[in-house]
């Protein structure tokens, strides 16, 4: 039996009882309110001895008080009685991490008058939580070694610059960034101190060998986005000296280092090339030095988390299609096992103890990410916490696997949420909503949040159809790179063949259509409420792309863009670039488009959706057009207000032009009674 108890970290530990508020369910589907709710676990990590697993739960504020960011919540699952001890922080933890050897989890967090955040040890057997270690700065990484006594850090790079001698500071653009320098500290020593590691540029990755005698870490060359996805660099490091010993002629984006057990290898999981769009192939190289080496190019998945685990095992989840799997590979790319086979719920991340018990992060199309545990003789995790226990109650629509052949052949798959109740001689109105990347994937989990309409819209009767078109990932090299140089072309079209098959097994109501999508999905619904107009009755644009001339110019990735996405220089194809742009197109436009962006969005300026809406309303007035910008608001929404916003717009915006006969603009004020939510 599972109970829980919560620990507030003061200065003297206090026990009370956790008094546990229900958020009411409907028979009917989720509602918004229940999307404003909604928990997920965040990090899970289990504790060397298996003894415990320490989670963190992401909780959304209340929207109708405070526009603020999610906070997380600590706890602890003993596995042997089945004890949840919820441990409450001043400041949310980052960087939670299971001690190795030592059977406790560590974390940073800043507590009382802490000026920076530190490095706290939490003991699950005594509930007592220590300071281990502070930095002159935050650290915004760190990572232990083997022994569990040193280990390595990020803070940032601190610029002395001089004072401002006018009353103001203008932003100077791309300029004064401050690297993220890398340290290593040997907490076993009396006032330990941090030692510079010895290399120019900014830190993400860092992995120790087996002996912590040496340090691999990936740098790329300035704090830019751009270098950070396509150019890090792999350096092996002396541990003792902070000096390198040397480097891997690794290129393409890089996501992970792992260390092979006796210390002459290294595992990256990594791009397969420097044209690849993801850092999902097991890539091995020597680490004296080298070029890593693909051991699995064949592949038809992605490799999402990686770890060596034995001389001839390393442990990995992959997406392979729509399903993940858990399992082993040998490092020459052999001996390729299936621990946990596709079919079953979606593993996100995993930690491995000493007695091969391992602890994921998992969802399912019933549920938002939770902890499951499998014991090191089982082959099936088993679910160990239920942060949204009122979800059983709430009746969904059925979500089911669709395959279809595009207008090429190409076989192409998706996600289908029918409409809760669904009548079999009926036809719905159908929300497409198109992924972001393109180098991304849905899984057959869960695929419900403020901007992925769901559930929350199959309770309102409609299907929504989440197509995994051409450049995607979870499907192999070929046809990751299927879609490079073909902006808008047959990636697209392979959503509107989607389309026409679900019209076609007779489900959707082919004049009522829409489609939806943030950031390449917001270019996607930009495109088909555009150059495909004919076929979409409704659109909700998010931070998408309108002209890709512009964005080239106001983008933070445009190596990116030119590597893994159009393959050809802007300036070389000037035309193609304008006609594979939605505003090329306004004319065609006959689709009422809402349009929202946040402000301070550095991904796609706002200035993309500005240029659309723009467009529409000097060339094309009689197409209802709106424009939502957030303030404070980036490459999608963080804060609970926005987030409510967005969803009950997006609401608003399908059920008038996909449901109403004689849809009327809707009013730019949104009257909560509308969506049953009561303020007090």
């Amino acid at each position: 039996m599972k109970y829980l108890i919560k620990i507030r970290q003061t200065g003297l530990l206090s026990l009370v009882l956790l008094v546990v508020f229900s958020v009411s369910a409907f028979a009917q589907g989720l509602t918004p309110m229940q999307i404003a709710n909604l928990k997920n676990v965040g990090t899970a990590v289990v504790s060397s001895d298996g003894a415990y697993v320490a989670y963190t739960v992401s909780v959304q504020a209340n929207p109708l008080e405070n526009n603020v960011g999610n906070s997380l919540e600590l706890f602890v699952f003993n596995t042997e009685s089945g004890e949840i001890v919820q441990h409450e922080l001043e400041r949310n933890p980052a960087g939670l991490s299971a001690r190795p050897g030592n059977g406790t989890f560590t974390f940073t967090t800043r507590m009382g008058d802490d000026p920076v955040n530190g490095l706290y040890e939490l003991n699950p057997s005594t509930n007592q939580t220590e300071l281990l270690f502070s930095f002159d700065r935050n650290m915004v990484g760190y990572e232990w070694d083997p022994a569990g006594r040193r280990i390595s850090f990020i803070a940032m790079e601190d610029l002395n610059l001089p004072e401002n001698p006018l009353p103001y500071d203008p932003i100077i653009f791309e300029e004064n960034r401050p690297n993220r320098l890398g340290f290593m500290v040997d907490l076993g020593r009396a006032n330990p101190e941090a030692m510079p590691i010895n290399i120019e540029g900014s830190f993400y990755n860092m992995a120790w060998s087996s002996d912590s005698s040496l340090l691999a870490v990936s740098v790329a060359p300035s704090p830019e986005v751009d270098d950070q996805f396509m150019f890090q660099t792999v350096f092996v490091v002396d541990a003792s000296t902070g000096d390198v010993r040397n480097a891997i002629n690794n290129a393409g984006k890089i996501g992970q280092i792992t260390w092979s057990p006796d210390g002459s290898q290294l595992a990256l999981r990594a791009g397969n090339s420097i044209n690849d769009p993801i850092d999902g192939r097991i890539m091995v190289v020597d680490a004296t030095g080298g070029t890593p080496e693909n051991i699995f190019p064949g592949f038809l998945g992605k490799f999402e988390e990686i770890k060596w685990t034995a001389e001839d095992t390393i442990h990995f989840i992959a997406s392979e299609g729509v399903w993940r799997s858990f399992g082993t590979i040998s490092p020459d790319g052999t001996n390729f096992t299936r621990i946990v086979g596709t079919g079953g719920p979606v593993m996100y991340t995993f930690s491995v103890a000493d007695n091969g018990d391992v602890v994921f992060v998992v969802d399912a199309p019933e549920h938002p990410r939770e902890v499951y545990h499998m014991s090191a003789d089982s082959n099936s995790p088993q679910r160990i916490t239920d942060v949204n226990p009122w979800l059983a109650d709430v009746s969904m629509g059925v979500q089911e696997i669709v395959t279809y052949s595009a207008r090429d052949g190409l076989e192409i798959e998706g996600l289908l949420i029918r409409p809760y109740g669904e009548n079999d001689n009926q036809r719905y109105p159908l929300i497409t909503v198109v992924h972001g990347g393109p180098e991304a994937h849905y899984s057959n989990g869960w695929l419900t949040n403020y901007s992925l309409p769901g559930q929350l819209m199959a309770a309102r009767g409609f299907a929504v159809f989440y197509p995994n078109y051409r450049g995607s990932t979870g499907r192999g090299l070929e046809f990751i790179k299927s879609s490079q140089g073909d902006l808008a072309g047959a990636e697209f079209d392979d959503v509107v063949d989607g389309v026409d098959h679900l019209i076609e097994i007779g489900l959707v109501d082919a004049d009522r259509v829409g489609v939806t999508g943030g950031s390449y999905g917001g270019y996607a619904t930009a495109w088909m409420s555009t150059y495909y107009s004919d076929r979409f009755a409704a659109g909700v644009m998010f931070v998408g792309i309108s002209n890709n001339i512009s964005k080239w110019g106001t983008s933070d990735i445009p190596e990116e863009l030119y590597l893994v996405h159009s393959r050809k220089r802007i300036w070389d194809y000037w035309q193609d670039n304008l006609e594979r742009s939605p505003i090329y197109w306004v004319e065609r436009s006959q689709t009422p488009i809402l349009i929202m962006h946040g402000a301070e969005d550095t991904r796609v300026h706002p200035a993309q959706s500005l240029e659309l809406y723009r467009h529409l309303r000097v060339r094309k007035p009689e197409v209802p057009v709106r424009l939502v910008l957030y303030p404070g608001e980036g490459h999608g929404n963080t804060r609970a207000t926005s987030r409510l916003d967005y969803n009950l717009r997006m609401i608003q915006w399908f059920e008038t032009y996909l449901k109403e006969e004689s849809p009327e603009f809707p009013d730019s004020h949104l009257n909560l009674s509308d969506f049953e939510i009561e303020v007090d």
